[in-house]
């Protein structure tokens, strides 16, 4: 009965509130492992958004990352979300090798981020310095068909490479494969994330390790979305030299059932509140308005469009 009340009074709300439409939207934010880069930035996108769109209420739902959120977003079952270009890209072909039944034919675009750097770290003992150095050791690829997974299956094959070379595949979130490294029960891990992402932080003041690797005519190989890119000397402890990689640019995605109003909101506090996603995590920093059109894999949102016609990108 009290709950019956509770929405009788809200309904009442929505029917006469000048700000209808904002005050009934709740915006679940969809990110990753809590080690990683996409879960800081989400709660700071929670703070802004819950702050700075009137009525709005909002959550931070840890997941398995990009593969999982683009998934659920399909499902209405969350309203934006980080993932990686290459798998929002498959998503939208239906890729099902990669984790898609069918084409995502719901999900539409918000904004291009900041590039996630392919970053392998092996233990000092392991002795892997390059790709090649793999064949019959162990490797942590990421949670099966996440992002992070379908990265990895690519940079091997670019590199002659499977799965079946190694010693062992072990298919697991960024603070799990860190655990077992620092036990010597892993030779490696591969994570997709931004510079300075913390688990490697943490492993690398744990133990010695080096980063692995994986030169420029890889990333010629992969093609777009991948790119070529230097992880600089200092990201992390020991590390005292640039470290040649590839990276791949980061999305928010969101869908089509999510209201113009929501999603035109969303994309501008978003550019208008930088600073305090580059307190969140550093990658923020790389998070600009002049690319946020660039490469996009999946038609955007109307509401999205309508804030890049304001500034004159469209």
């Amino acid at each position: 009965m009290k709950r019956a009340i509770i929405l009788a009074i809200a309904s009442t709300s929505i029917t006469f509130s000048g700000t209808a439409a904002k005050a009934a939207d709740f915006i679940n934010i969809l990110t990753g492992g809590t080690s990683g880069v996409y879960y800081p930035l989400g709660v700071a996108l929670s703070k802004i958004y819950g702050e700075k769109i009137e009525g709005a209420r909002t959550q931070v739902q840890a997941t398995k990352a990009s593969v999982e959120n683009l998934n659920l977003l399909q499902q209405g079952r969350g309203e934006i979300a980080f993932a990686l270009g290459d798998s929002v890209k498959l998503a939208w072909e239906g890729n099902t090798d990669a984790g898609f039944k069918a084409p995502l034919d719901k999900l539409r675009g918000i904004a291009a981020i900041y590039p996630n750097y392919i970053q392998i770290m092996a233990s000092k003992e392991s002795g892997i310095a390059t790709l090649a150095d793999f064949k019959g050791k162990s490797l942590s690829v990421g949670a099966p068909k996440s992002g992070t997974e379908l990265n990895a299956r690519a940079i091997l094959a670019a590199a002659g490479m499977s799965y079946a070379d190694l010693g062992k595949t072990e298919y697991l979130p960024f603070a799990e494969s860190v655990e077992l490294m620092k036990n010597r029960q892993l030779d490696a891990t591969l994570q997709s994330a931004g510079l300075g992402v913390s688990s490697f932080k943490d492993l690398a003041t744990s133990v010695e390790v080096q980063m692995v690797t994986i030169p420029e005519e890889i990333a010629t190989k992969l093609g777009a979305p991948y790119i070529s890119a230097t992880v600089p000397a200092g990201t992390y402890q020991g590390q005292t030299s640039d470290v040649k990689t590839v990276a791949v640019v980061n999305f928010l995605i969101t869908h089509s059932e999510v209201s113009d109003e929501t999603a035109y909101q969303m994309t501008k506090q978003l550019f208008e509140n930088l600073p305090a996603l580059e307190a969140a995590h550093k990658a923020a920093a790389n998070i600009r308005i002049e690319d946020a059109l660039k490469g996009m894999p999946v038609p955007l949102h109307p509401g999205a469009e309508r804030f890049y016609k304001e500034k004159g990108l469209l």
